[in-house]
């Protein structure tokens, strides 16, 4: 008669992460969905494809759904991040064969367990996310070794060098930081002393910013709204990416209120020349405010085509008239 242990269920083959690739619900950003990427015992590799629900007041928690990435062979590509698939936004993107230490940096702040412990409560992801974590930390052990070997041969070369610094920039100084324009570039300059000296935001606040925290700065610059959320413009850009933000809507903003104060003074002189004209002019302002407040509330929204259209056809208006203005000046007296 076999004996209990023999009948009790097998444990599950040894499996190692390949792949995670995390995505956001544009519709409701709540619902999280990944893809887990594994390879078993024998070389074979199972696509595993779960959603989530990441309650803003309560536990998060892993739900029942239908399949929707897996359906046929997922294949993982880098360049998903920041790629909208339907109603999905990819924020993150793990892929073991082409993993850097400094990759970790993306790891959006709502997946970092020491700063949201919610994550505790869905171990299926949280698990993974720590497998990704220890690989980043073994990673940079690796190429610190190889860093210090590396110096170390150079200090037998020369020991004239020994009193240089070990640590080579190589960032270009005269390019740009990446995602920062040349009018941002200046606004970071001049903050940059007194934000050094400002206390930045605990932990806890940060995990805990919503939608509705960052919409009350929308109509800043993004190092503006860095600093009066007091978090790090890197923070920032991935809580952008958490709520589907896939750039900053400052820029489409401020395009937006400069059509509506252009027509708010075409309805002005419109009136005194024709009536039929100004209401038309009136009503396309408020399509353009009721648009603005579409894109305060869904940043992740573009500007529509006939907007685009419109605010075109005004800038070609103005090119001609200062032509025209050009051209008056330089004609001859005589």
């Amino acid at each position: 008669m076999a004996s209990p242990s023999q009948h009790s269920s097998s444990p599950p083959p040894p499996q190692s992460l390949r792949a995670l690739v995390a995505f956001r619900n544009l519709i409701r950003p709540e619902l999280i969905r990944t893809v887990h990427l594994n390879r078993l015992e024998g070389g074979v590799e199972e696509a595993v494809e779960r959603e989530f629900v990441f309650h803003k007041e309560a536990d998060y928690e892993e739900i029942s759904f239908c399949k929707v990435f897996t359906l046929q062979k997922f294949e993982v590509s880098s360049y998903f991040e920041g790629l909208v698939i339907g109603v999905w936004l990819c924020i993150f993107v793990f892929d073991a064969d082409c993993w850097s230490s400094a990759d970790i940096d993306r790891l959006p702040t709502v997946f970092t367990v020491s700063r949201n412990r919610k994550m505790e409560t869905i171990p299926s992801l949280t698990n993974d996310i720590q497998t990704i974590t220890r690989l980043s930390c073994e990673i940079r052990k690796i190429e610190q070794c190889d860093s210090e070997s590396e110096e170390t041969g150079k200090w037998k070369e020369d020991k004239n060098n020994r009193s240089k610094s070990h640590h080579k920039c190589n960032v270009d100084l005269n390019c740009l930081p990446y995602g920062l324009s040349e009018n941002e570039e200046s606004d970071q300059f001049a903050t940059d002393v007194s934000w050094k000296k400002k206390k930045r935001a605990a932990t806890k606040d940060i995990a805990s910013l919503g939608l509705e925290d960052l919409a009350k700065y929308f109509d800043l610059p993004i190092i503006e709204a860095s600093k009066n959320l007091k978090v790090g413009l890197t923070v920032l850009k991935k809580k952008c990416r958490e709520f589907g933000i896939p750039r900053w809507p400052h820029r489409k903003i401020k395009s937006l209120d400069g059509l509506i104060s252009d027509l708010q003074e075409e309805v002005k002189r419109q009136q005194e020349e024709d009536e039929g004209a100004a209401l038309a002019v009136a009503e396309r302002q408020k399509m353009i405010e009721s648009e603005k407040e579409r894109i305060e509330k869904k940043p992740f929204m573009d500007i529509q085509r006939e907007t685009k259209k419109f605010r075109q056809d005004i800038f070609k208006k103005r090119h001609r008239a200062r032509v025209l203005e050009n051209q008056c000046r330089t004609l001859p007296l005589f």
